[in-house]
């Protein structure tokens, strides 16, 4: 069914763009093969690795799949919007009127430049991002307090060490107080991806690098990757917290797990289990990957929530589908109740739909100011 659905765009094109041309019959059908092939990239990526969600090729032949699975996407839709936009003229001129292959040619070109862009947008390391959030009788001491987040940074054969030492030396010369990683390290298995994920090892705060899983470490071997990510020093927080402490105020940073983990035998989010033994008085920052439940959160008295998962919805428009399967929250500052909730655009991107037009990626540093 996951194949199916991602050919349908594929059977857009070859009935509406490919089959109309001008051209020999061998071509439409070579074209044909290539391009469905190129629409079952994930079952390509199921045969490499046993996954979906891990495309075990060079770099290249996964930037190239991404980029002919994306033009192919753009030219479905451009596709149907030419078609539109023919039968409109039919309508008025009450006559009919073909579409010149010329035309074709070039919404085919615009649809393959486009996804070019995109595809080159989601491999870039991404820039600091600041964002000032006020807290309600923030302790003074943690006034002007910065914590920078990373989320979403799908280490994979796309996103490999190369990208994530630099991804590490922008996090950390934005010399924060705290970093956080809210889940999505990985796609791939330990074996698979031990060397690649090195890097994130010398990610430096002075008050440490706090983390939760998202939901991609479930689609693995979730308790190895807690067991090699704690030993990499990362403080992991699923369904717990901590307590940072200056000038005798306190600072709360909770976590929770992923809500897939009971889908897979797992815990899952247990806000009542992470905030227990917490300072009632300090304010809490919860680490949620899914921004779904923030407004338990919220009626919980957290006064910052920060998520990632939805990619920002990776592609304009495309984010407002992507919000409705997260209860309306897919990018940037919500005001929910009396807490912020920051949702990131997300650091890296699932390698299975590497594009971003109009959304882009981001580590976010956090600076926090207190409010009466």
């Amino acid at each position: 069914m996951f194949n199916l659905v991602f050919a349908i765009p594929t059977l857009i094109v070859l009935a509406r763009w490919l089959w109309p041309l001008p051209l020999p019959l061998w071509a439409k059908v070579s074209a044909g093969i290539l391009m469905l092939a190129a629409s079952q990239f994930h079952l390509w990526s199921r045969f490499s690795s046993g996954s979906v969600f891990a495309p075990e090729f060079p770099r290249f032949v996964v930037i190239l799949f991404n980029w002919a699975f994306g033009a192919l996407l753009l030219l479905a839709v451009f596709q149907l919007a030419l078609d539109l936009g023919t039968l409109i003229t039919m309508l008025v001129r009450q006559e009919i009127v073909r579409e010149p292959a010329g035309l074709r040619y070039a919404v085919a070109a615009l649809a393959a430049l486009v996804a070019a862009i995109g595809v080159a947008n989601a491999l870039r390391v991404p820039p600091v991002r600041d964002v000032t959030v006020a807290i309600h009788d923030l302790p003074a001491s943690f006034d002007g307090y910065t914590i920078v987040q990373l989320t979403d940074l799908h280490i994979s054969r796309l996103f490999t060490a190369a990208w994530a030492k630099a991804v590490v030396d922008r996090a950390n010369a934005a010399d924060a107080d705290l970093i956080v990683v809210t889940g999505d390290f990985i796609d791939g298995s330990v074996e698979m991806r031990h060397t690649d994920v090195e890097p994130l090892r010398l990610l430096r705060a002075p008050d440490g690098v706090y983390a939760i899983p998202g939901n991609h470490e479930h689609f693995f071997d979730y308790r190895a990757w807690m067991r090699h990510l704690a030993g990499m020093g990362f403080r992991m927080l699923p369904n717990a917290h901590a307590v940072i402490n200056r000038g005798g105020e306190r600072l709360v940073i909770a976590g929770v797990t992923d809500l897939s983990a009971p889908s897979v035998g797992e815990v899952g989010p247990d806000l009542a289990l992470a905030l227990k033994g917490a300072p009632v008085e300090a304010p809490v920052v919860l680490l949620d990957h899914q921004p779904r439940k923030a407004r338990t959160a919220a009626a919980r008295g957290v006064a910052l929530q920060l998520s990632g998962h939805t990619h920002g919805g990776m592609i304009v428009g495309l984010d407002r589908l992507v919000a409705r399967g997260n209860a309306g929250f897919v990018s940037g500052r919500y005001a929910v109740g009396g807490m912020t909730l920051y949702v990131s655009n997300g650091t890296g991107l699932w390698p299975g739909f590497a594009l971003r037009l109009g959304v882009p990626s981001e580590i976010t540093r956090i600076t926090l100011r207190r409010t009466k």
